[in-house]
């Protein structure tokens, strides 16, 4: 802060002594350095005021651009939804447009599949039997059925003759 040299701290030093004596000057010395201790403690109480100050500031622009995040990701989630839905719509009406031309085999398949995928898949400790499924509701199956033929090559696996 001030420039002083020892050379001149020594001459005010000599002239404090010749002024004030060396009866008094102890005191105000000692007085001289309880005012400065006070100041340096004041300033330093500042300057962490200050950088208090500040940081609280960055903690309140950080929670801010916070709540900013969090708001763009609520609304690209309900855009995402309100998508979802759609899509969702449209694989409905494709599904019934199919149906009307193959007799309700594209809905049933529509219903199973989308029955499956909403069951929320159960633990795998758990021993549970499967749900039995009324005829009229099963999917039909991906696989034509083996045709049924009453000879006596029909119980021996394929490709062996009797």
């Amino acid at each position: 802060m001030f420039d002083i040299a020892f050379s001149e701290l020594l001459v005010i030093g000599l002239v404090a002594l010749i002024v004030i004596g060396p009866e008094r000057l102890p005191k105000l010395a000692r007085t001289a350095g309880q005012w400065l201790g006070r100041l340096n403690r004041y300033v330093a109480q500042v300057k962490q005021d200050i950088d208090r100050d500040l940081k609280l500031e960055e903690l309140r622009r950080l929670q801010q651009e916070m709540k900013e995040t969090a708001q763009r990701y609520e609304i690209l989630a309900e855009e995402t939804r309100r998508e979802i839905e759609q899509e969702a719509d449209q694989v409905k009406r494709v599904v019934a447009a199919m149906s009307v031309t193959d007799d309700g085999l594209t809905q049933k398949a529509y219903e199973a599949l989308t029955a499956h995928t909403q069951t929320p898949p159960e633990a795998p400790d758990r021993q549970t039997t499967p749900p039995t499924q009324d005829a009229s509701h099963e999917a039909p199956s991906a696989e034509p059925a083996p045709p049924a033929t009453g000879g006596k090559d029909s119980d021996k696996p394929h490709g062996q003759a009797g």
